[in-house]
């Protein structure tokens, strides 16, 4: 026995250098590992691996969710790391050819907001102080310092991810793969720029999607005001210096004397104006009234209307969230200072009927906190519902219920297809300008005089859109940067090599033994429940159109990580659990079993150092047990050590209370198994904890004790054979799950291969 058993396990001093070992092995990389070298043999044609069907067959690969450059990791991506890494190890000991991408993620509006924040602070200065060559070389450092940071804590966790591959959102060939969607879509119609209503955040002074929207509830009052021979109710007097239009119903029977298109002179907020009568189906007959004044401008709704109607459209707030010259005397006044203002003169005029106590949820910024204001901008969109004629006629949208809708794409838990449904059904086009500078820069040149914000086409002459520059000069880059998702959204296929110059020559088809070819669609999508529509949804419209495949077969969703009292994890709470402190504390093992056992997929999970401490208290145990199991087998033949329990001359001892144990733990493997393959790793961790510290600790060695001081010679060879196997089935059984300490076992009992390529222990009995 080796006299490293003769202290106590020590994480602290093991797993970094465990995981140098995996890494400088080049197992982490599909092609080094064992089975390829044998399933090549198999396969005297020497086909390419992609039309090798027995070879295809035996892939795995699947694309690490990349996290954000703007800190550090936390509990949420130590889940993510721990679940995703059982599903590659236990693939790739398999005997599967296993990929799994790491990377991550330039975060742009984050990233930047992060970046701002501090230099503010430390220089009183904004980004446009320093202009936009300098600001972006500041946002780069900091994403570099901070890339080097989470790249190292991935390791810290044990990931087994090939690093060969890693990818950034924004580097050169994911630059490259973004420009090249763009004009795709651009060149069938689907990517267009126009004047919509879009969700515009005041503080952080850009446009964000539906998706980057946090509701918080909020208590005003809802005002009802006089409104020519009408009743209106608002919780938003501040807004309604340009409201010309009164809606009503056309099946109203109260409003029947009123004419589409009728005009009625009436006094409002800054005196006498003309009110036109618009019957739109939208209202909602039952809501106050039943009649409203509409404000196209700043309120998604109403612009509709407008746009049917063809109605004016007059901007009454601007970018910064203050009150423009159309508000007269409350012109300059922020929203939330105006309302009270415009409120009391309306009372000094007599318009106020009655004022009750409102609560709603008031729409913000997810990243900066700011009230949305919407606004109609100039900006570039995705049109979701246009025929793709590539697709057989089929709309982005179809393109992204269908694979969920007809069974291609699994996702656990089942439940979220219905939520996965509604969102697609009320999807509207995607806005995908930001006005930020860090990210990807659309792809579009004007000539001359640059871009017009207030015009489509401005004083342009020309455009064009292309993956690279246009030759010759007096051509100017279109300011805004594309919404983030737009580049994540592409992950599973532009980390795999898409495009290529293979692909071009052949009319966008993957070359034969192109990473594209041999590993998409990946196996798994495993993430976040909450950003199933950022992320999820439009990873699968964009496989679908460019490639018209999907890009994974099964969506896995985790909840989010609590703390012991169930409380989201934050730094105003001061709550957070550092997974890297924790790893240093009590092992990335006891971190990792933690996040595993007891939590279901799609279900918030709560932790505390308390449990995680337990499991430290586990590697121990599978440490002792080593111990006890190699000092009391010491003297055994040395073909034991490598588990053979069946076969040969050893078939013959194996029977009476062995045999009874055998197959127990042979039943334990098949369920254990079972449940690996349907994802029940929860359960699967759980069976193994109990099998190992109750079964094989409480039950099996004490059992042992006894056998091995007074049983016969055959007896005791019996016993120490079921044993040897025992520990070498359950350290590769535990090793998808606590890596480090199982490895370390593994090569103290004079193992020569490492314990990351053993083929997983298939039950004899099954």
């Amino acid at each position: 026995m080796n006299d490293k058993f003769l202290k106590p396990y020590n994480p602290a001093e093991t797993e970094s250098r465990i995981y140098k070992l995996w890494e400088e092995s080049g197992f982490f990389a599909p092609e080094a590992h064992p089975s390829v070298a044998s399933a090549k043999a198999d396969n005297p044609e020497n086909l390419p691996i992609a039309e090798s069907s027995k070879l295809k067959a035996k892939s795995f690969s699947m694309v690490m969710p990349p996290p954000n450059v703007t800190g550090v990791l936390h509990m949420g991506h130590a889940l993510m790391l721990t679940l995703e890494d059982i599903m590659v190890r236990f693939a790739r000991m398999q005997g599967k050819k296993t990929l799994w991408v790491p990377g991550t993620d330039h975060a742009a509006i984050a990233t930047q907001a992060v970046v701002e924040k501090e230099i503010y602070k430390k220089e009183g200065k904004n980004r446009h102080d320093l202009g936009r060559e300098e600001f972006l070389k500041r946002v780069e450092t900091f994403a570099a310092q901070s890339h080097k940071t989470i790249t190292s804590q991935i390791r810290v966790m044990g990931a087994s991810c090939d690093w060969s591959r890693e990818a950034f959102t924004l580097d050169e060939k994911r630059t490259e793969a973004v420009r090249s969607m763009f004009k795709m879509m651009y060149d069938d119609g689907l990517i267009y720029r126009g004047h919509r209503i879009v969700n515009w955040d005041p503080k952080g002074q850009t446009t964000i999607s539906d998706d980057e929207i946090v509701y918080r509830e909020e208590k005003t009052v809802f005002y009802y005001f006089t409104y020519g021979p009408f009743t209106i109710g608002t919780s938003r007097p501040e807004t309604k210096f340009g409201d010309k239009y009164v809606v009503m119903h056309p099946d109203d029977t109260r409003y029947a004397e009123y004419t589409d298109g009728q005009k009625i002179e009436l006094e409002w907020i800054n005196g006498p104006i003309t009110a036109t009568v618009v019957k739109d189906t939208a209202i909602d007959m039952e809501f106050g009234s039943g009649v409203m004044t509409i404000t196209p401008w700043h309120d998604t709704a109403d612009f509709e209307i407008a746009e049917r109607h063809k109605l004016d459209k007059e901007q009454i707030i601007d970018e910064r969230g203050k009150l423009l010259p159309i508000a007269g005397e409350f012109a300059g006044l922020k929203i939330a200072d105006a309302r009270e203002k415009v409120v009391e003169k309306l009372r000094a005029k007599g318009l106020v009927v009655k004022e009750e106590p409102y609560t709603h949820n008031l729409a913000t910024a997810e990243r900066t906190g700011g009230t949305i204001e919407p606004q109609i901008k100039l900006q570039w969109f995705v049109d979701v519902n246009k025929p793709v004629k590539a697709r057989g006629g089929k709309t982005l949208k179809e393109l992204m219920r269908e694979p969920v809708a007809g069974g291609k794409i699994k996702i656990i838990p089942e439940h979220f297809e219905k939520t996965y449904f509604h969102w697609i059904d009320n999807l509207r086009d995607w806005c995908i300008s930001r006005q930020i500078w860090y990210g990807h820069r659309i792809p579009v040149w004007y000539k001359k005089h640059g871009i017009d914000t207030e015009q489509e086409h401005g004083t342009n002459t020309e455009m064009f859109v292309g993956i690279e520059p246009p030759q010759g000069d007096g051509w100017e880059q279109d300011p805004d940067t594309l919404d983030t998702w737009f580049s994540s959204g592409l992950w599973t296929f532009s980390t795999l090599g898409w495009p290529s110059s293979a692909e071009t020559a052949t009319a966008g088809k993957p070359g034969p033994e192109s990473d594209l070819a041999n590993f998409h669609p990946t196996d798994v999508l495993e993430t976040g429940y909450e950003i199933l529509f950022f992320w999820v949804a439009r990873m699968i419209l964009m496989s679908q159109y460019a490639l018209g495949v999907i890009p994974f077969k099964t969506v896995y969703l985790h909840g989010t990580v609590r703390d012991a009292k169930g409380r989201k994890m934050s730094k105003s709470l001061g709550n957070g659990i550092d997974p890297i402190d924790i790893a240093q504390k009590f092992g990335a093992d006891a971190a990792r079993m933690t996040l595993i056992v007891g939590n279901t997929p799609g279900t918030d999970m709560r932790i505390s150092e308390e449990k995680i401490r337990g499991y430290k208290h586990f590697a121990n145990k599978l440490w002792n047990i080593a111990r006890f199991i190699l000092e009391n087998t010491s003297s055994s033949p040395s073909h034991l050590l490598r588990g053979g329990i069946e076969g040969g001359e050893d078939d013959a001892i194996v029977h009476g209370d062995e045999k009874k144990l055998l197959d127990e733990q042979q039943n334990l493997l098949e369920e254990v198994t079972r449940d690996m393959e349907e994802y029940r790793f929860y359960l699967a961790a759980e069976k193994l904890y109990h099998y190992t510290w109750h079964t094989l600790a409480d039950r099996i060695l004490e059992e042992s004790k006894t056998v091995l001081k007074n049983g016969t010679p055959e007896e005791k060879k019996r016993r120490m054979q079921f044993l040897l196997h025992t520990l070498d089935t359950l350290l590769k059984a535990l090793h998808p799950f606590i890596p480090f300490v199982t490895e370390e076992i593994w090569g103290l009992m004079g193992n020569k291969e490492l314990l990351m390529v053993q083929e997983w222990p298939v039950a004899t009995n099954s």
